[in-house]
């Protein structure tokens, strides 16, 4: 575990580049050390939040109270013929870079997705229709004072955008993935496929959180003709592509990411996203859900939100998020 940090800028370690610092940081390459560092908190009755990679985050100018944990590395192992385990610090990049060079198949497409393993659980993270939890067989988890435990998939909960350490406050200690036998040049051939494709339609030169809002549901309520059921298109034919307030722009590359043009404040970028899912309730009649998890106190000075557009924006306890 690394030296115990106070008042630690946290605007670098995050994607978007912004917001203030965290009361106390401490940085971990093992999973005992999670798990020692929850104990810890728990202890001294200290806030606990989890940052991973730093992607899917928006960190509040006012910083993070408490104690922030920042995952980073762990170890990849083959725990038999099918399945592979990673710690929940271990980037996604990495683990498919690992993957591929010993030939094994089924992770090679999340080439390019920001973040680490314990984020990509706990959001179930997604790429062109493909679920992550689709080829997790077990995850270890930690609860809130520590103790540590393993659960199969089949009780982790996933859903799109979703799984049961969402709701439940539990750490990801790691998790284990099926695979398969596969060519290597096949799979590196699949994963440069998927790299491209992002770089064609994500601003990846621009610093952001990767997409701000969830894909509408099914339930959600009805579109119009010729609209899909897609957050990206809807912010756009609501005219909102492009909008800037303050360093914060919506993307004219993609409608759902919403970029730091640069010395954005978070305050601004919280603006933006409430006047996206403002305008698009007001044409389409559907409320966007946050993809985006909002770590530390944003008062509403910094977001003004309608009554009944109101997401989840209260910086509480999560589980390795980014």
């Amino acid at each position: 575990m690394d030296r115990l940090r106070s008042r630690a800028p946290l605007a670098n370690l995050t994607t978007f580049r912004t917001g203030g610092a965290a009361d106390w940081l401490v940085e971990t390459s093992q999973v005992s050390d999670l798990v020692a560092a929850v104990r810890i908190a728990n202890a001294l009755k200290l806030r606990l939040t989890v940052l991973g990679g730093g992607s899917n985050v928006l960190v509040s100018d006012a910083g993070v109270r408490g104690l922030v944990v920042r995952l980073r590395h762990g170890m990849i192992s083959r725990t038999d013929a099918g399945t592979v385990r990673a710690d929940g610090g271990v980037t996604v990049n990495h683990l498919v870079r690992w993957t591929i060079r010993r030939g094994l198949s089924g992770l090679e497409r999340w080439a390019g997705t920001p973040g680490t393993v314990g984020g990509a659980i706990r959001g179930n993270a997604h790429f062109k229709g493909r679920l992550i939890g689709d080829r997790v067989t077990a995850v270890g988890l930690a609860d809130r004072v520590g103790t540590e435990f393993v659960v199969p998939r089949a009780s982790m909960a996933f859903g799109y955008d979703d799984s049961r350490v969402q709701h439940t406050g539990e750490l990801v200690r790691w998790a284990e993935f099926r695979v398969g036998r596969g060519v290597m040049a096949q799979l590196r051939e699949a994963a440069r496929g998927s790299l491209a494709f992002r770089k064609r339609t994500q601003p990846l030169a621009q610093a952001s959180a990767g997409c701000v809002f969830q894909n509408p549901r099914a339930g959600d309520g009805r579109l119009p003709d010729g609209v899909p059921r897609s957050a990206g298109a809807l912010i756009e034919r609501a005219g909102l592509k492009g909008r800037r307030i303050g360093g914060a722009v919506v993307s004219p590359l993609h409608a759902n990411f919403i970029v730091n043009a640069g010395g954005a404040a978070a305050r601004d970028v919280r603006r933006l996203i409430e006047a996206c899912r403002t305008a698009v309730a007001e044409r389409f009649g559907l409320v966007l859900r946050d993809e985006v998890v909002y770590l530390g106190e944003f008062g509403r000075e910094s977001a003004p939100m309608p009554e009944g557009l109101v997401g989840r924006a209260d910086g509480g306890t999560i589980s390795g998020a980014g």
